[in-house]
């Protein structure tokens, strides 16, 4: 039955169907069509082209090579047998080989594979009843199908997996069982067995008396010990995964403690399962010929009871993908990098402060999380149109206005603007937690919303209060409501500018010849961006000071109000070395005709308008275009590079503020980078300032090897 290759059945016909014979046809049309060739009726077109499918391609034909065409005959010719073994000892250590095949499939579906060809090509988890009578296969295919349909619920509530739209595609599998709210109870009693049995063999090795009662896992008593070792860890692993994911969907983040405790015991339970991969491997008795580090489990063999094919015609209403399923090796490191990412989140104290929450989202991006934790980042972030669901997204915004403490309950967050602004706050969250392609694509057309709210919000101010200057009432609450929030709508409309702009180096949209015009366009940018954060940390001191009533300012007041704050110099230095390169890169063009961006199909001003045609109908910033670009850099030069060097600006201002960020990790590691940028671009500019014309060997190339997207300038001879 192990080794025996089922005869295929041909697929029966209906009442309303007579299957005939093509073979002949498709043997004559193959022998008279020459290569590009194909058969196609009269009203075939291009666009039925697409859609066309070609027979016996494995990628476009679903029904081939199928071993089986139901479940019910795959079942019939022993592809899942229960017991799966007449052997004790063979069949736990295939159920092992099937615990360790269903976490890999586990993880390719997590990676975007459909469900269908994944996990679901086990026949055991098609026919769950069927393995009642193997209590530990069932109770382990339980959790398993509880535990996806928990992480179809999370990805589908967060709405994010229009990015792998395969994830929540369930296609009629039987993802709900009756019964399945009690998979842990199943699963805690198999544990307990198990570990009553391990206890009773590290009895016997001590001699002691063991209990009487106890039926041992197989027959070997040699493997017993192994063998419950690599069982218990196998179920742990699940009995603690499935509690994270319970404890992390928890309203307001009540369950996050919890689950950190459950990831701790996730870790441990996976550094068991790859312990236990010699022992495993050990009890087969012959060496095992090739590479292990590609198999799906940890003996290297392959295991029974699962058909990917099985569901092919499942898969999606296009033809099936090919899957290629993770090895056991990759499916343990994806868990533990989730379950890491996981515990990043978890351990995120839920600051009220939307500048905090924004730069720890920002910065969760940068380990590439995959759609399952973000989606678990998202629902924790916005639950019932509240942040963590307890604060209202118009208190959110009035204290990131740096507005008093008070104005958060005022009956102005009613106006219908104000209500939309707090939707728009909303939407940067969940767009923030998508990846870094989706969330470019969804920045570049959510800048105009901000851009048209900025501008009701404006129309509301003056209809209301009339021009700025004709108001004598200067403590009017709610003027200062809209002048505050302005001001605020406006930095943040920068803000999402310059992610969108730097998500274009992550996702390598940009070639070296178009490095001048992005810098030049970030350096815009970022200028703006300065401006406002200038402007609203100066209105939120102002108020801190009228809080304190002071009669008199002292010296001390008046020195840190002139002075710049971190923040700003921390932009400061952004746009130094935005200037830098763009000028260094002008003058490589113009002088020695190097970066040139000539393209058989699109000019420099094509690429212009394609890169930034977004943030160029949100007028971001304003008045500026291709022809002000062109003006700026047309006449940099070497002469000109040698008289100013802004990288030194930038080195200077990066180790100056780094003071400021003593009790911010993060902000510290960026000064770092941009400091090393900085240095070697300085010292780049002084070489090719000397010998750039005079020198035809030397090479000029551009790297991001210290910064994600501030190039380091390499200056090189050939």
């Amino acid at each position: 039955m192990d080794g025996h290759s089922p005869k295929l059945a041909s697929i029966p016909a209906s009442d309303s169907t007579v299957w005939a014979d093509a073979s002949p046809l498709l043997q004559a049309a193959c022998t008279g069509l020459r290569d590009g060739e194909l058969i196609h009726g009269d009203n075939f077109n291009l666009f039925a082209a697409m859609s066309a499918l070609e027979i016996m391609d494995p990628k476009m034909d679903s029904g081939i090579v199928c071993t089986y065409y139901s479940i019910d005959e795959a079942i019939e010719n022993g592809a899942a047998p229960i017991p799966i073994s007449l052997d004790s000892t063979i069949d736990v250590q295939r159920t092992i080989d099937i615990m360790d095949h269903l976490l890999a499939c586990e993880a390719a579906w997590h990676k975007g594979h459909s469900l269908a060809q994944t996990v679901f090509s086990c026949i055991y988890l098609l026919r769950l009843d069927r393995t009642a009578p193997h209590a530990l296969l069932h109770s382990y295919c339980r959790v398993i199908r509880a535990t996806c349909k928990a992480v179809v619920s999370v990805v589908s509530d967060a709405r994010a997996h229009e990015e792998e739209d395969l994830f929540t595609m369930t296609y009629g599998l039987p993802l709900n069982g009756d019964g399945d709210d009690k998979c842990l109870s199943m699963l805690n009693a198999v544990e307990e067995t198990i570990s009553r049995q391990l206890r009773a063999c590290k009895a016997a090795s001590s001699k002691r008396r063991l209990p009487e009662d106890l039926e041992p896992l197989q027959s070997n008593s040699n493997l017993e010990e192994g063998f419950c070792k690599a069982l218990l860890c196998r179920l742990r692993f699940r009995k603690h995964f499935f509690h994270v994911l319970a404890c992390m969907k928890r309203p307001q983040g009540r369950g996050l403690e919890s689950a950190r405790k459950h990831i701790a015991s996730c870790m441990t339970e996976l550094e068991s399962i790859l312990k236990s991969a010699d022992f495993i491997r050990s009890c087969f008795g012959e060496s095992y010929e090739g590479d292990i580090d590609d198999k799906t489990t940890a003996s290297g063999r392959e295991p029974i009871g699962f058909d990917a094919m099985l569901n092919s015609r499942l898969s999606a209403p296009t033809p099936p993908r090919a899957i290629k399923i993770l090895s056991w090796k990759k499916a343990v490191q994806y868990f533990v990098k989730l379950l890491h990412d996981l515990d990043v989140i978890c351990s995120y104290p839920l600051d009220p402060h939307l500048e905090s929450l924004l730069r720890f989202v920002v910065q969760f991006q940068i380990s590439q999380p995959d759609l399952v934790a973000r989606s678990h980042l998202q629902l924790l972030l916005v639950q019932d149109g509240k942040l963590y669901g307890r604060d209202p997204f118009f208190a959110v915004i009035t204290k990131a206005a740096a507005l008093p403490e008070a104005t958060k309950n005022h009956d102005i967050q009613k106006n219908e603007s104000i209500l939309q602004l707090g939707m728009l706050v909303m939407n940067l969250l969940k767009i923030l937690c998508t990846n870094a392609a989706w969330q470019r694509r969804k920045h570049g057309k959510f800048l105009q919303d901000w851009r048209v709210i900025y501008v009701q919000l404006e129309l509301a101010f003056r209809n209301e209060f009339g021009e700025v200057s004709s108001s004598s009432n200067d403590e009017n609450i709610c003027m200062k409501i809209f002048q505050h929030i302005l001001l605020w709508v406006e930095e943040k409309t920068y803000w999402i500018a310059f992610r969108f702009l730097i998500l274009g180096f992550e996702l390598e949209l940009y070639s070296t010849s178009e490095y001048c015009m992005v810098y030049w366009y970030l350096y815009a940018v970022l200028t703006k961006l300065a401006e406002k954060t200038h402007l609203k940390i100066a209105v939120s001191y102002d108020i801190a000071k009228r809080k304190g009533k002071k009669k008199k300012d002292s010296p001390k007041d008046l020195a840190r109000e002139s002075r710049i704050p971190p923040a700003v110099l921390f932009l400061q230095c952004y746009i130094c070395l935005a200037e830098g390169l763009t000028m260094i890169l002008a003058a490589l063009r113009n002088e020695i005709s190097v970066f040139q961006s000539p393209g058989p199909f699109n000019t420099e001003q094509e690429k212009f308008v394609q890169h930034f045609e977004l943030l160029q109908r949100a007028c971001i910033p304003d008045h500026v275009s291709y022809p002000s670009y062109k003006e700026s850099t047309t006449h940099a030069c070497f002469s000109t590079l040698a008289m100013y060097n802004y990288f030194k600006d930038a080195q200077r201002i990066a180790k100056e503020v780094k003071s400021s960020f003593s009790n911010d990790p993060d902000r510290l590691a960026e000064l770092r980078k941009l400091e090393q940028v900085a240095e070697h671009n300085s010292v780049a500019q002084n070489l090719i300032c000397r010998l750039g014309a005079l020198d035809p060997s030397l090479k000029v190339s551009f790297e991001l090897s210290h910064h994600p997207f501030f190039a380091t300038v390499v200056v090189k001879r050939s």
